[in-house]
């Protein structure tokens, strides 16, 4: 099999917890925008979440096929939680 790509979340901000303008409370999935099989380009977006403020979309840093996710909606993730595995298209 080839090699896998995973796509982790990425680190939040550094205002994200001391100004809170953007975000408020609890920061969950609001929606999955891919399923395994899609083929993604670089900064196709992967999840949307909501900080209570605003939603956000999480794009992919890389191209490829989507193997597997590992987030559904509703779940809370923290930085660095695996998104999404991809193979290289």
């Amino acid at each position: 099999m080839p090699d896998l790509i995973e796509v982790r979340m990425p680190r939040y901000p550094e205002c994200w917890t001391s100004c809170g303008n953007c975000a408020s409370g609890d920061v969950f999935i609001i929606d999955v925008l891919v399923q395994p099989g899609d083929v993604l380009r670089a900064d196709d977006n992967l999840i949307t979440l909501e900080t209570g403020k605003v939603a956000l979309d999480i794009p992919s840093p890389y191209a490829g096929i989507v193997v597997e996710v590992f987030l559904e909606v509703g779940d809370k993730p923290e930085q660095g939680a695996l998104i999404a595995t991809l193979v290289k298209a």
